[in-house]
C-alpha cells in the first residue's frame, strides 16, 4: 500500500506540473492578442511611448472614431468594407460546406466509377501552393464576365482540395449499415445527405466552415485581383487605405490602424471560440465508431 500511495502521489505531482507549464503555455501564447486588443483602445499618447507600455492605463474609443473618419473622403463609406467581407466570407463558406460534403458523400457512400482517380487527382492538387494557380483563374473569371463582381471574390473559392479531403477522410467513418437502413426505408439519396450524412460528420464541416472563415475573412490577395472599383474592395484592403499617405498621415493613423486591425482580427477568434470544440474533436480524428 505504500508504494501504491507514492505512485498515486508522484502522478499527481506530475499532473499539476504538466496543468502549470500548459496554463503557462496558453497564457504566453495569448499575449499577442491582449497586446492588439489593449492597443486599440491605447490614446495616441500612449500608442507612442518608449519604451512601449503593455496594457493600456487611459482607455479611449476615439481610435475607432478615427477610423471612420478615415475613409469619409473616400467614395464608399467603411461599413460597406465590413459588408463585402461578411457577405463574401459567409457566402463561401455555405458554399464550400455544401460543395464538399456533397463531392465527398459521392466518392465514399455511392461508388461512382472513378472514384478512385478522381481522389488522387485532389490529392495531387494539395502539392500545389494556390499561388501557382492565379492566372488561369483570372483568366476564367475574366472569359465568364465575372470581375469586379461578387462571383469573382466567391466561386473561385467554393471549391477546394484540402476541404473535400478534409470531409471524405472523416466521412470514410460514417457507417454503411446506417445508409443501407435508411434506402431500405425508401429515403432517397438527397435526403440521406442532409439527414445522416450532415449530422454524423458536424465535426468535420464545422471544422471546414471555421477554417474557410478565417482563410476568406483574411483573404487580401483575391480582392486585389480580381476587383478593380473602390465599392468591391474587402475589409484586408480598408487597412491598405488606411495606411495610405505621406509619413505625417501615416502617424496620425496609427489609431485607426490599431482599432482596424481589431475589428479584422476579434470576428475570426469569436468563431473559433464558439466552434473549438467541433474543432477540437476533429483534430483527434474521434467522431463516429463503425
Amino acid at each position: 500500500m505504500i508504494w501504491i500511495n507514492k505512485i498515486k502521489r508522484k502522478l499527481s505531482l506530475d499532473q499539476g506540473l504538466t496543468y502549470i507549464f500548459v496554463t503557462a503555455l496558453v497564457a504566453f501564447t495569448m499575449l499577442p492578442i491582449v497586446y492588439m486588443i489593449s492597443t486599440a483602445f491605447k490614446p495616441l499618447d500612449e500608442l507612442f511611448l518608449f519604451p512601449p507600455r503593455f496594457l493600456v492605463q487611459k482607455p479611449t474609443l476615439r481610435n475607432f472614431s478615427e477610423l471612420f473618419r478615415a475613409v469619409d473622403g473616400t467614395i464608399v463609406p467603411f461599413s460597406r468594407y465590413i459588408f463585402n467581407s461578411l457577405f463574401v466570407s459567409a457566402a463561401v463558406v455555405f458554399g464550400t460546406v455544401i460543395i464538399s460534403s456533397m463531392a465527398a458523400y459521392a466518392l465514399v457512400k455511392l461508388e461512382v466509377p472513378g472514384a478512385g482517380f478522381l481522389f488522387n487527382i485532389i490529392v495531387a492538387a494539395l502539392m500545389f501552393s494556390p499561388h501557382t494557380t492565379q492566372i488561369a483563374r483570372y483568366l476564367i473569371v475574366q472569359k465568364l464576365g465575372l470581375l469586379d463582381t461578387y462571383g469573382a471574390l466567391i466561386i473561385p473559392q467554393l471549391a477546394v482540395a484540402y476541404n473535400l479531403f478534409l470531409i471524405k477522410q472523416f466521412m470514410e467513418q460514417v457507417p454503411d449499415s446506417i445508409l443501407e437502413a435508411a434506402r431500405i426505408e425508401g429515403a432517397t439519396e438527397l435526403r440521406i445527405w442532409w439527414r445522416f450524412i450532415m449530422p454524423l460528420t458536424a465535426p468535420a464541416w464545422s471544422t471546414l466552415a471555421v477554417l474557410s472563415f478565417v482563410s476568406n475573412w483574411n483573404d487580401y490577395f483575391t480582392a486585389l485581383i480580381f476587383t478593380s472599383s473602390q465599392v468591391m474592395k474587402t475589409l484586408p484592403l480598408a487597412l491598405q487605405l488606411i495606411s495610405n499617405g505621406g509619413a505625417g498621415l501615416a502617424v496620425a493613423r496609427q489609431g485607426a490602424m490599431a482599432a482596424a486591425t481589431f475589428l479584422t482580427t476579434m470576428p475570426t477568434i469569436i468563431i473559433f471560440m464558439f466552434m473549438q470544440r467541433k474543432v477540437m474533436d476533429t483534430m483527434a480524428y474521434s467522431g463516429i465508431k463503425a
